[in-house]
């Protein structure tokens, strides 16, 4: 992949939706969870989008599957806490409704890369 290249990608523009959302919801929170539970929720949100970029910078096939699992996994995290938000009543059902499917968003498109490179692997490695 050439420098930058992430940027085309379409589980990263996905994910910078995301995090956009998540950002706008959490404007919405009590006071008492700025430090825990919308700490957490930006760290995680912009881990998906940090990870994938990571990702695309490295050389091997295997190290990129490596960091797009980590993505998966915070974008999982995300999903999580945002279904606690809405249990909470931080965020309303639609609201929630909206994050679970800019979720699918991310996730189908990452889910796609990271078949792409472990087969690239399984080749590599089968040869």
């Amino acid at each position: 992949m050439r420098q930058n290249s992430f940027r085309n990608l379409e589980a990263y523009k996905a994910g910078k939706e995301l995090i956009k959302e998540v950002y706008r919801l959490l404007k919405k929170f009590p006071k008492e969870e700025q430090f825990a539970m919308c700490s957490q929720l930006r760290r995680a949100s912009i881990s998906i989008t940090s990870n994938i970029a990571e990702g695309s910078g490295r050389v091997s096939n295997k190290e990129k599957v490596h960091f797009l699992h980590i993505s998966y996994g915070s974008l999982m995290e995300v999903l999580s806490q945002m279904d606690i938000a809405n249990d909470l009543e931080y965020i309303t059902k639609e609201e929630f409704n909206n994050i679970e499917a800019l979720v699918e968003n991310v996730g189908r498109p990452l889910s796609g890369l990271e078949n792409y490179f472990s087969k690239q692997v399984f080749l590599t490695s089968n040869h």
